[in-house]
């Protein structure tokens, strides 16, 4: 089964319950893959938990889609995703940039993203 990576939104709706919020495309992907999370998505969780955007610190999260999804954090190498988040231009958030670089450099991975940016500039991103 090939690997789909959730963007940090679609990790807190997931977590939520919040079904409703995911397109039919995103929740066939949810599905049909192996889910991974960037590193860098449960640095942002943090981030959001900080400024209590969220409810639960990451380690929660992660833990609770581990056990009910079977969600697992990338061990690509640093070095490459860097790399590779140095050709994302197109956006100034360095989130995105590394969420996007993980996809990116396993094989072109999917990534299930609300985040229309996102969207329109990585072909293989799912909503």
């Amino acid at each position: 089964m090939s690997a789909a990576y959730l963007d940090t939104h679609v990790a807190i709706w997931l977590h939520a319950g919040k079904l409703e919020k995911l397109t039919n495309d995103a929740k066939r992907e949810i599905e049909g893959r192996s889910l991974l999370i960037s590193p860098t998505v449960f640095l942002e969780l943090q981030y959001l938990y900080e400024i209590k955007r969220v409810k639960f610190p990451p380690s929660k999260i992660f833990a609770d889609l581990t056990g009910s999804l079977g969600l697992a954090m990338c061990s690509l190498p640093y070095p490459a995703i860097a790399v590779a988040a140095t050709d994302l231009a197109w956006t100034r958030d360095p989130f995105d940039r590394l969420i996007v670089a993980h996809a990116m450099v396993n094989h072109n991975a999917k990534l299930i993203t609300a985040d229309e940016r996102i969207r329109s500039n990585y072909s293989n991103a799912v909503w």
